[in-house]
C-alpha cells in the first residue's frame, strides 16, 4: 500500500468512499453526497488530500485543511475515510499517521479534530494511542442519520510547542 496525493483518476473510487461514510451517517457531518463535479472542487480546495493506494485501487483518503483562518490558520483539521470493506486492515492508522506527517509540511502547528463521534470508539482509541489530547466532549453534538444525538469529543495534537514554551 502506498499513500500519495490524489489524481484526477482516483476521484471515482474517492467519491464511492466517501459517500459511504457520508451515507452510514454516524462519523461525518455532512447530508449531502458529492457528485463527481463537486468532488473534484471539493478535493482541490484541501490543503491536501491523500489517497492510499495498493495495486490501482483506491482503499481510504484523508483531506487536510485549515480548522480556521488568520490568526488560528496554524490550526489544521482532517477528515479520514476507508472503504468499508476493508475496514480493520489498520488503513485508517495509516492515513492518520501519514497526515501527521504532512500537517507540519503544510503549515500547521496544531491539529484539532471537531467532532469525533463517541460511538466512533475505534477512531477514539486511535488518536488516544498516537498522542491525541482529548479535550472535552460535547453532549448531544451530533445528529445521526437514524435521528439520535449521540456525543462528541474535541482532540488535538500539538506538532512542536518549542516557539511557545520560550515566550
Amino acid at each position: 500500500m502506498i499513500l500519495r496525493q490524489y489524481t484526477q483518476e482516483d476521484l471515482p473510487q474517492m467519491v464511492a468512499i466517501w459517500n459511504e461514510v457520508v451515507e452510514d451517517g454516524v462519523a461525518f457531518p455532512q447530508k449531502e453526497l458529492l457528485t463527481p463535479e463537486k468532488a473534484e472542487k471539493f478535493f482541490s480546495a484541501q490543503t491536501f488530500t491523500c489517497v492510499a493506494e495498493e495495486d490501482g485501487k483506491v482503499l481510504g483518503l484523508y483531506i487536510l485543511h485549515p480548522n480556521n483562518e488568520g490568526r488560528c490558520g496554524h490550526i489544521g483539521n482532517a477528515s479520514y475515510a476507508v472503504d468499508g470493506r476493508l475496514r480493520g486492515r489498520h488503513i485508517g492508522e495509516k492515513l492518520v499517521r501519514h497526515s501527521l506527517e504532512m500537517a507540519p509540511k503544510s503549515g500547521f502547528r496544531i491539529l484539532q479534530f471537531n467532532a469525533v463521534v463517541q460511538t466512533n470508539t475505534g477512531a477514539l482509541h486511535l488518536y488516544e494511542k498516537l498522542g491525541f489530547i482529548r479535550l472535552g466532549t460535547i453532549p448531544g453534538g451530533f445528529y445521526t442519520k437514524e435521528g439520535v444525538y449521540e456525543d462528541i469529543v474535541l482532540f488535538y495534537y500539538l506538532f512542536d510547542d518549542t516557539e511557545r514554551k520560550n515566550t
